[in-house]
C-alpha cells in the first residue's frame, strides 16, 4: 500500500515496516564492520605460521634446506596446522636482515654475538631471546696462537710483527680478537703490498679465509701470530696442537644467539620461547636440532637481555664495532 499523506492513518504501519528494515540493515552493517575491524580474530592468530630468518651471501638455497626441518618443527609445536608455511628466508646481508624485520618479513633469527648486536642493538628492531649451544657450546673466545718454536714468547712480540685473521665477517676470527688487541695498545693495520707509512711499531694483518689456510700461515711463518676460536683450536689435530701455543685469549661471548623482531607480539614471543626451551626434552627435538650444526639446546642468557646488551655494547660499541 502506497503511503497516502491525505489519510494519515496509514502513517503507523508505513513507519513500523521503516523502522524494522533500518534496524536489520544496521544491525547487519554492524555485524560485518565487527568481523573486518580486526582482522586477526583468536582463529587465525593461532593458525599463524613463523619465518625464520638467516644471513648468508652464498649457497642460499642450501641453507634454506638445511634449516627447514627446524622451523617447520617450531611452526608445529607453536600453532596446529602451520607448518607448511613456515619458511626460512636468507638475507646477504646484515643490513637486509635488519629491513626484513622492520618489514616483518622475519619473526625470528640466528646470528653471533657481532650481528646480534648491530641488528637489535645498533637497528634497533631486534630483540634477543635465547642462547644457542651451536656445536655443543654455550660460550666461545678467541686465541691468539704462535708457532711454538717461531721465536714469539709473548703478546708484546708482535708489535712490529704480522697477524692473520679468519675473515672479515667472523666475530671469533677477528672482530672480537682485533678489538681485544687494540685494547692492548696495538695498533693494528691492513697489510697491503707495500705501503711505507706503515711503523715498525705497527701490527699488519691480513685475512686467511679458511682455518687451513690460517693455520698454515702460523706454522711456515708468513705471519707471525693468528687467532682463532677456542673450539676451532680444540678440533686441532695432535700434531698441529703441539706446534702451537697460546699467547693470549680474549673474554668470553655466547657462541651464538636467537632473537626475534623487535615488535612480535609478547604472545607469540612467550610461545616461541616455550618450544625452543623445551626443544632438547624431545627426542625428535633432540634430532632436528642436532642437524643443525651439532645443536644441543637453546637456554637463557645468563643475567637476561639487558646483561648481554651491556656487554656487547662495552665491546663493539666503544671500538666503533671494528
Amino acid at each position: 500500500m502506497l503511503l497516502d499523506r491525505d489519510h494519515p492513518e496509514t502513517m503507523p504501519a508505513f513507519f513500523s515496516r521503516k523502522r524494522f528494515i533500518l534496524a536489520l540493515t544496521l544491525l547487519l552493517a554492524l555485524t560485518a564492520l565487527s568481523q573486518n575491524v580486526n582482522p586477526q580474530t583468536p582463529k587465525s592468530a593461532e593458525s599463524k605460521s613463523i619465518t625464520l630468518g638467516l644471513i648468508s651471501d652464498t649457497n642460499a638455497f642450501a641453507v634454506q634446506e638445511h634449516f627447514r626441518e627446524f622451523v617447520r618443527y617450531v611452526a608445529r609445536h607453536l600453532s596446529a596446522g602451520s607448518e607448511n608455511d613456515a619458511k626460512v628466508v636468507i638475507a646477504p646481508t646484515i643490513f637486509d636482515m635488519a629491513k626484513l624485520l622492520e618489514q616483518q618479513r622475519v619473526d625470528f633469527y640466528m646470528e653471533s654475538p657481532y650481528a646480534t648486536y648491530l641488528i637489535n642493538y645498533a637497528h634497533g628492531v631486534g630483540r634477543t631471546l635465547l642462547r644457542r649451544w651451536k656445536g655443543g657450546q654455550a660460550e666461545y673466545q678467541s686465541l691468539i696462537i704462535t708457532k711454538r718454536e717461531g721465536g714469539i714468547k709473548q703478546l708484546s712480540d708482535l708489535r712490529g710483527k704480522s697477524i692473520v685473521f679468519e675473515d672479515p665477517g667472523s666475530t671469533s676470527g677477528y672482530l672480537l680478537p682485533k678489538i681485544f688487541l687494540s685494547r692492548k695498545g696495538f695498533n693494528l693495520v691492513q697489510k697491503r703490498d707495500y705501503d711505507p707509512f706503515v711503523s715498525p711499531n705497527d701490527t699488519t694483518y691480513s685475512f686467511a679465509y679458511s682455518q687451513r689456510t690460517l693455520l698454515q700461515s702460523v706454522l711456515t711463518q708468513q705471519a707471525a701470530a693468528a687467532a682463532i676460536s677456542d673450539d676451532d683450536y680444540v678440533g686441532l689435530d695432535k700434531k698441529e696442537k703441539a706446534e702451537v701455543t697460546v699467547l693470549d685469549q680474549t673474554e668470553k661471548l655466547p657462541r651464538h644467539l636467537l632473537s626475534v623482531r623487535a615488535d612480535l607480539p609478547p604472545l607469540w614471543v612467550n610461545r616461541l620461547e616455550k618450544v625452543l626451551l623445551s626443544m632438547h626434552d624431545d627426542e625428535d627435538g633432540r634430532r632436528v636440532l642436532y642437524k643443525i650444526d651439532q645443536t644441543t639446546k637453546f637456554d637463557r642468557i645468563p643475567g637476561g637481555e639487558e646483561a648481554l646488551r651491556k656487554q656487547l655494547l662495552d665491546i663493539f660499541l666503544a671500538s666503533g664495532g671494528k
